[in-house]
């Protein structure tokens, strides 16, 4: 990793995208502790004591500790993201979407684009305005002499405009910085909580601090196996003679990544199961009973949906990356075939089924990953709910811009080679 960042940094363009994302983060993060007017210091105190333990203390942890302080990106880049769901959702579930997205071509991708942005700022007005309700009935609005009404329009608007300009930041990573956008902005607010995690895990150090120093240690080392694993398809390719050329004859394989659907899964999973319990915990009903034994994290109810909801979206998303049936014709046209199948419906069938296993095994790594912490925190009776999310997105992004890099490394050898 450390090679990869040094022979990157020695070639200029791509310096130029490290320089630009480490800016658009500085940025992100210089937003994430301006203060929205009119709340109160104290509600981070009363939040750190008593909401930490509910599905806010996820959130917290995913805007970087924003949501907790009430600054401008409190709400990050998570409307953006459930924006990102229910349109892709819905491209499957309606005819019209789902032929623009993939017969509209580029004009069809900016139409898609442009939905999901209307989208986020119509859940940013949701989520800004179900913030206020919440601070507000907790007793944390400070307006003094200014009208209700007018605090409550400049706190909604203000929340709305930060998760606006989380989305543009984001976007402008993907364009002309490195790796995904949204990746990149969730594991910078993760990081920038690292420092203030271990300085806690050192004041409480004991017997549990170690066994969970050395349960982190296998996590991180099982998520970069499972990462780096991929399933070959061996592929052979028949002699082709063409004039007095001779082609193909030779043997490859098809790589299909067991993490073919990297961290979303259960970013996604994990948005819409938490979303009762964040309507809960706005509204100030999270000493009710549907909350405490359903809705709450710890709840093996939730813990059900949330397994349930990673298996969902691990095939939404596979399905979507391969189509076995156009990978069966192009290997066809190429002359190609898998060895033991007849081209065409037999090799898809194939390919179906290899990667049918694949999702299964992913999407249950998936689970276990997610909810090792919050079964370990019920047994310790600790609050662990988010660790096992926070190190999965952290590793799956590391990797994920390391490998970015070393494509963007190839495709500027192979450049210069050919100039």
């Amino acid at each position: 990793m450390i090679s990869t960042l040094k022979n990157a940094w020695r070639i200029p363009e791509i310096r130029k995208k490290l320089i630009f994302t480490a800016m658009i983060l500085l940025l992100y993060r210089i937003a994430n502790v301006i203060p929205v007017p009119f709340v109160s210091d104290t509600f981070e105190s009363y939040f750190n004591s008593n909401l930490t333990t509910t599905i806010l203390g996820l959130y917290n942890a995913m805007s970087g500790s924003a949501l907790s302080e009430a600054t401008v990106m409190a709400l990050g880049i998570q409307p953006y993201i459930n924006a990102s769901i229910i349109i892709q959702l819905l491209c499957v579930a309606i005819p019209a979407l789902e032929r623009l997205s993939k017969e509209g071509g580029e004009d069809g991708k900016k139409t898609i684009n442009k939905i999901t942005r209307y989208t986020t700022v119509g859940l940013g007005l949701l989520l800004g305005w179900a913030y206020y309700v919440m601070i507000n009935n907790y007793g944390f609005i400070d307006a003094g002499s200014v009208n209700g009404i007018v605090a409550a329009l400049v706190i909604v608007l203000t929340f709305t405009a930060g998760s606006c300009l989380a989305m543009w930041l984001g976007e402008q990573i993907t364009e002309f910085g490195i790796g995904n956008g949204i990746s990149m902005i969730l594991f910078a607010n993760i990081v920038a909580r690292i420092p203030s995690g271990v300085s806690s895990m050192i004041s409480g150090f004991g017997w549990w601090t170690i066994l969970l120093c050395v349960g982190v240690a296998a996590l991180l080392v099982l998520i970069v196996f499972v990462n780096d694993a991929e399933r070959r398809i061996p592929v052979q390719y028949a002699k082709r003679v063409v004039g007095r050329k001779i082609y193909g004859g030779q043997s490859t394989n098809l790589p299909i990544k067991v993490a073919m659907t990297g961290v979303l899964p259960i970013i996604f999973a994990q948005s819409i199961t938490s979303l009762p319990a964040t309507i809960c915990t706005f509204g100030g009903w999270t000493s009710s009973w549907v909350y405490v034994n359903i809705f709450s994290s710890d709840t093996w109810v939730y813990a059900l949906v949330y397994f349930l909801l990673i298996f969902f979206f691990s095939w939404f998303y596979a399905s979507i990356q391969y189509d076995p049936v156009e990978i069966s014709n192009n290997m066809k046209k190429n002359g190609g075939f898998i060895p033991g199948f007849r081209p065409g419906k037999p090799t898809a069938d194939f390919i179906q089924k290899v990667i049918n296993k694949i999702v299964v095994f992913g999407a249950v790594y998936l689970g276990i990953v997610a909810l090792m912490p919050i079964i370990v925190g019920d047994i310790a009776g600790t609050s662990l709910s988010i660790g096992g999310t926070s190190i999965i997105i952290v590793v799956s992004v590391a990797l994920e811009t390391v490998q970015a890099l070393e494509t963007q490394l190839i495709m500027r050898n192979y450049k210069g080679f050919l100039d």
